[in-house]
């Protein structure tokens, strides 16, 4: 199977490039692309990525985007969230591909001129990008008073500038006023037919997450209506057209096209992922608030080239992470952002753990420091880790109450009832897993795997293998064995999850990690053939064991709580403002 993962930290380049397989099962998978004006918070790192305006760090566009696309890149790589390319949208392919589309959607007739109205304000002497306006929301039963030009946060429903009660300016807070300008729109009603019938088709075959199909459903019930698809503003892909050419495209135009011009950035032949779709499923991992702009206006685009494109198989749709008892404010000091995640020298596997068992798949779910010491000290420390521990310290031992540091051959193992009984728990909690895997049911599966390690710890105990190795030293030899296999099964098997921890598993078990054991066969049915005992060869030899996960105290998460619960909000922006004032007099001691 080959699979290419677009949209986030850079590739080694020394890799070869990643092309799909003929008669194999090729992937490519993209993650929400992020706005570089901010550093990711928690929620952001588990369901996607955050938003603002770069205005407020007097910087040009381009400066903004050069300083947080490399603070999210590094970020990412602390959390090992590694992908084939860590793209951007300000370059030449994005312009390329971007253009390219919307001749084609011109050729075809599927995008007609109207004058819309849209809010100027005459003190910054500019239109208003939809996220420099806030106001309140309009709807009914909501009135959030923080609603941005293009989505209220509170509801999640999606709105024009115009439509904001009392809007303001979010860089001088004064009051804009609606003006008419012309722009170019994507006829949504000519393409609706063929956009119901491929949501109605890959919906079903893709499993698409349940809010995925809410959120698409309530806009088709609201009925498909002409989407703008240009802006005025000076900042983005330029509009190919003589009337426009000082506009340009409307961020949710051109930034799902980013997937793409991403891919093409990475790859010459990217048309082998991007106009392959009979030979390539493509899944999109996002935040709910982003849900009809790729399942609706990307598709769409798509669909209106007349092209082979590769369009969306699966989507996997994330709720919010909230913090402690509220959200997460950068602004407030509230919460743990992605380089504070770091400086708690807390270890990044725990933190990609307690994330992805917290996972809000279904409804929000909600950050607690309390919780992430319960699931670190309870579910790591004393399950996982005591269970590779136990083994490996065990088989480590010397001759006289060990075996040397070698896995013990184990001849009968089949018809040795504890480990038979154990070997059919494990294959069906491995079947279990690969079918939530494939349903991007990642919660599940990673609880699927640690229940292996469960298992393997009242085996462990109901065998009493300390005894046995005085009384049956052969019966222990299976045991140890089969326990030794599954913490190699257990090091594949939630590799997708905490990599590092696999990393240090395999190297305690002196097993390299390009020898992970297969789940599937060359068709990608599930491969039972192998049994526990039989994952690491006898005679083998393993490594040092040492302590996998480190307690977290009270004292630390009563630290941490205090650290992060905002009581450094005044500092922080009495620090960030200071910041700007020394900014600001140095610029004018150069000009002078």
């Amino acid at each position: 199977m080959s699979t290419l993962s677009a949209a986030a930290v850079a590739g080694d380049n020394e890799k070869p490039i990643k092309l799909p397989i003929s008669a194999k099962r090729n992937i490519l998978i993209t993650s929400a692309l992020p706005y570089v004006n901010n550093v990711p918070h928690l929620s952001n790192i588990i369901g996607c990525v955050l938003s603002a305006d770069a205005l407020e760090e007097n910087c040009t566009p381009k400066e903004i985007c050069d300083k947080y696309h490399a603070i999210h890149k590094e970020v990412y790589k602390w959390f090992d969230i590694n992908f084939d390319e860590f793209g951007r949208t300000s370059t030449p392919q994005q312009t390329e591909v971007c253009q390219a589309i919307f001749t084609k959607l011109m050729e075809n007739n599927c995008l007609s001129e109207n004058t819309m109205q849209q809010l100027y304000c005459d003190t910054c002497k500019r239109f208003l990008a939809d996220r420099l306006v806030e106001g309140s929301c309009p709807t009914q039963g909501c009135n959030y008073d923080s609603a941005r030009g293009d989505q209220c946060e509170k509801c999640g429903k999606l709105l024009n500038p115009t439509e904001l009660i009392e809007p303001k300016c979010k860089v001088c807070q004064n009051t804009p006023r609606i003006r008419d300008t012309d722009h170019l729109f994507l006829e949504l009603p000519l393409l609706k037919d063929e956009l119901v019938e491929y949501i109605n088709n890959m919906s079903v075959a893709g499993g698409w997450t349940q809010n995925a199909i809410q959120a698409t459903n309530a806009w088709l019930k609201e009925g498909l209506r002409q989407r703008c698809i240009t802006r005025d503003l000076k900042w983005g892909v330029p509009v190919p057209h003589e009337k426009y050419k000082d506009k340009v495209f409307y961020v949710w135009f051109d930034a799902p096209i980013g997937y793409v011009s991403i891919t093409k950035c990475y790859t010459a032949e990217w048309e082998q992922w991007w106009k392959n779709p009979e030979n390539v499923e493509l899944y999109q991992f996002m935040g709910k608030d982003n849900v009809p702009f790729h399942t609706v206006m990307f598709p769409s685009t798509l669909l209106g080239t007349n092209q082979n494109w590769t369009l969306m198989k699966t989507i996997s749709v994330t709720e919010y992470l909230n913090y402690e008892a509220g959200k997460f404010s950068k602004s407030k000091g509230i919460g743990v952002f992605g380089n504070d995640a770091k400086d708690t020298n807390i270890p990044v596997e725990v933190w990609r753990y307690y994330l992805l068992t917290n996972r809000p798949e279904i409804s929000d779910t909600l950050f607690t420091w309390a919780d992430l010491q319960a699931k670190l000290n309870g579910e790591l420390l004393n399950n996982l880790g005591n269970f590779v521990n136990r083994v490996l310290s065990f088989i480590a031992k010397d001759q006289a109450s060990g075996y040397g540091s070698i896995i013990p051959d184990a001849p009968g193992a089949e018809s040795h009832l504890l480990t038979k009984t154990l070997g059919d728990k494990v294959g069906n909690s491995v079947e279990q897993y690969i079918e939530a895997m494939e349903k991007v049911k990642l919660k599940q599966g990673l609880k699927l795997a640690m229940s292996i390690s469960g298992e393997g710890n009242a085996y462990l105990s109901e065998s009493q293998f300390w005894k046995l190795y005085k009384e049956d030293k052969a019966s222990c030899s299976i045991v140890l064995r089969t326990a030794a296999g599954l913490v190699y099964l257990l090091a594949c098997l939630l590799e997708p999850f905490m990599p590092s921890f696999s990393v240090e598993v395999l190297k305690q078990l002196n097993m390299p990690p390009e020898t992970q054991v297969s789940l599937t066969d060359e068709k990608g049915d599930i491969d039972r053939s192998k049994r526990p005992w039989e994952f690491l060869p006898a005679g083998h030899k393993i490594g040092t064991p040492s302590p996998l996960f480190k307690e977290l105290s009270d004292t630390d998460v009563e630290f941490f709580r205090q650290k992060f619960a905002g009581s450094q909000a005044d500092r922080i922006v009495k620090a960030e403002a200071e910041a700007k004032q020394i900014a600001k007099q140095l610029k004018k001691t150069k000009v002078s």
